[in-house]
């Protein structure tokens, strides 16, 4: 019987980039449609402008079921995705997620931007410099043919050093812009990855038929998109609807509680992926909202463990041995 596997940031990197983490997440979107794998409703709880996330799927047909879980603190995060067998509970792996999470995410745009974005968009918005924005740019990129890339963030200096990253990263012009409506005017995929706490995209500033990816307000305390942009979308679609309609203030705030008439407009992509949906003639503002879900983190998960096994990566470690608890205890002594 194999030992687990811890797998690190470097063994990730060195077996997926943006477009196997997009064929990864489609293979495991088609399986979310067919009932062969089930979401852990995400969780988590804020402290002093910090939170404790956690997150998981099970694929039982796969054998494997798995938690992903981090602290997101001021000083950092470290997140980590635990892989079991669905059948023993055995551990298969540890993997170190900073990386995984960055393409997981993006990999999502990516998914939604295909098949919701017009067939001809080449000039692409991008609103946040942090983190997880060059490997959303590269998503993009992997599925359209781009001409001009426009960014923005609210660091000038970082918004000048980000525009001239990608320029070099992917030799296509690039435009760091001086305000949110410069950078989205006209643009016809428009992605917003921040840490806003009020809505920052209003309708007036996006141009007809453009698509939308949003993904940085995923706690209810955070919003990047204001109601008149959802009222022009045509088309809304989750990674989650059960987690939109916990976390989502964006899409709470606009469609009411879980059980009202207006969330029968929203659908997950993996219902599109399965039913090949794209973007239908004459439809106005698209929308994909991104929340996260374990069963994305485990379709590029369970990919990189069965890559790593096959090309002997990552360090085997002993399995954890049962122990049982000491239940006598000494009287302590008054001092």
């Amino acid at each position: 019987m194999n030992s687990p596997l811890w797998i690190s940031e470097a063994d990730v990197v060195a077996m997926m980039d943006i477009g196997d983490a997009i064929t990864a997440l489609e293979k495991g979107l088609m399986t979310e449609a067919r009932g062969r794998a089930r979401n852990m409703l995400k969780t988590h709880v804020a402290w002093n402008s910090a939170t404790l996330h956690a997150i998981g799927a099970v694929f039982p047909k796969e054998e494997f079921a798995g938690t992903k879980t981090w602290a997101h603190t001021k000083g950092g995060a470290t997140p980590l995705l635990i892989l079991f067998d669905s059948e023993t509970g055995r551990l298969k792996a540890i993997i170190e997620a900073f990386a995984l999470g960055q393409l997981r995410t993006a990999s999502a745009s990516g998914v939604a931007t295909n098949l919701l974005a017009a067939k001809d968009a080449d000039d692409f918005a991008m609103i946040g410099t942090g983190k997880q924005a060059i490997t959303q740019v590269a998503a993009v990129v992997a599925v359209r043919e781009i001409k001009r890339i426009r960014v923005f963030g609210r660091n000038a200096e970082r918004r000048e050093q980000f525009a001239a990253r990608v320029k070099q990263e992917f030799e296509i012009e690039t435009i760091a812009a001086r305000s949110i409506a410069e950078t989205v005017a006209g643009a016809s995929i428009i992605t917003v990855a921040t840490r806003a706490t009020e809505p920052i995209l209003a309708a007036e500033m996006i141009a007809r038929s453009a698509h939308i990816n949003a993904i940085g307000a995923i706690v209810p305390s955070r919003a990047e998109i204001a109601r008149d942009v959802l009222a022009r979308c045509s088309r809304v679609v989750v990674d989650s609807v059960p987690a939109s309609q916990k976390l989502s203030r964006e899409l709470m705030d606009f469609f009411g509680a879980a059980d009202q008439e207006g969330w029968k407009r929203v659908r997950s992509l993996a219902d599109l992926v399965a039913a090949g949906e794209s973007r239908g003639a004459g439809e106005d503002l698209t929308l994909f909202k991104s929340l996260g879900m374990g069963i994305s983190d485990l379709a590029l998960g369970i990919e990189l463990y069965r890559r790593a096994r096959a090309e002997r990566l990552g360090r085997e470690f002993a399995h954890p041995e049962k122990a049982a608890p000491r239940l006598r205890r000494e009287v302590r002594q008054a001092v």
